[in-house]
């Protein structure tokens, strides 16, 4: 099974052969690095750019007025702040044209914590992002849907962001990506860059499908009745597994929510959900003030008030300037599996 990281690779080269990608690009992204996360080796239209991320972001723009449909990587959502700008400017383009000028880029950057990357590489954007008028913002916690949201992006003629879990890029997807080897191995050797010498090496690409997951349509991961959790990115296994665990241990179950998207998010999925259940937990590893996930409490309790049984919450990271590198540090910052599984049991046990 391919990798996240893989499957973003596997899904930009389908966009370069068949949906008119015309350029990759970013820091360290072309040969022969091929990515910080190995996300854009092999590809036939990555090349490498300055330390400058408004000059990746006004590069991405530039290529996409002249016609041109590029994909360009920011290497750490962390340094996404140095072109928030930018980012604010590529949202309203579209708008600001009534629509008769597209804006199809498409940023994909590694976002969260889980790596150990300390103060300069731990951050989570979702929430900043979520206030950029004009994006579509996704976030995978798994290599297929890494695929299909990737393909998504690129047919979109929006900006759109892709954020990719930092914790998870390396891990394994559970079911084959259309036209991917059933063997792992042979898919490693085929579009994996050799350690050493790479100056002649070229991807041997399998012959991929499309694959369509619509962008603002979320994934219900686990099926239950006490407790609705919504979460995404690299918390969505973190809540399935407690969810799972706490299913044979105390016998309540839960709706574990990816929300894939951002947004546009699936309000509908996530509206049906807490009124069957009328508990609600929101579990996600950006910092608490101003989270995304606040806005979804806000609007549960708002048009969901009198199906509640129990107060709403969220488990969120401290409001801290940063993380450190040290795993005490980190695992003290942001949410991990035993908070989880401490917010799952308190929400199922308390009365209503």
């Amino acid at each position: 099974m391919a990798t996240l990281a893989q499957a973003v690779r596997l899904a930009i080269h389908y966009g370069e052969r068949h949906l008119g990608v015309t350029d990759v690009f970013g820091e360290d992204v072309g040969p022969p690095l091929g990515g910080v996360f190995t996300a854009t080796q092999g590809l036939k239209t990555a090349w490498n750019t300055p330390l400058d991320e408004r000059g990746i972001l006004g590069t991405a723009m530039g290529i996409a007025y002249a016609g041109g449909k590029p994909i360009c990587e920011i290497q750490f959502c962390d340094y996404a702040f140095n072109c928030i700008d930018l980012m604010k400017v590529a949202g309203n383009q579209r708008w600001c044209s009534g629509g008769q000028f597209d804006m199809p880029i498409v940023v994909m950057t590694p976002n969260g914590a889980g790596i150990h990357g300390s103060i300069y590489h731990s951050h989570s954007f979702e929430s900043w992002a979520s206030r950029l008028a004009g994006w579509k913002i996704v976030m995978p916690s798994n290599a297929l849907d890494a695929y299909g949201l990737m393909l998504s992006a690129i047919r979109d003629p929006n900006p759109v962001l892709v954020l990719l879990p930092k914790a998870l890029m390396r891990v394994k997807g559970e079911v084959l990506l259309p036209g991917e080897p059933a063997d792992s191995d042979e898919l490693s050797r085929r579009i994996d860059a050799p350690i050493g010498d790479r100056s002649q090496w070229q991807a041997d690409w399998p012959e991929m499908q499309d694959l369509s997951i619509p962008i603002g349509k979320a994934a219900t991961v686990v099926e239950g009745e006490t407790a609705t959790v919504l979460t995404w990115g690299r918390m969505v296994p973190m809540c399935a597994k407690a969810a799972n665990e706490l299913s044979a241990e105390i016998g309540h179950t839960f709706d574990v929510i990816d929300l894939r998207s951002i947004f546009p998010y699936d309000w509908d999925t996530i509206s049906r959900s807490v009124e069957r259940t009328g508990r609600v937990l929101i579990a996600n590893e950006d910092s608490e003030v101003t989270n995304f996930g606040e806005h979804l409490l806000r609007r549960i309790v708002d048009e969901h008030f009198y199906d509640l049984l129990v107060k709403p919450r969220c488990l969120m990271g401290d409001h801290l300037p940063g993380i450190g590198m040290h795993a005490v540090y980190e695992e003290n910052s942001v949410p991990q599996f035993d908070d989880v599984k401490h917010a799952l049991r308190s929400l199922a046990k308390e009365a209503a």
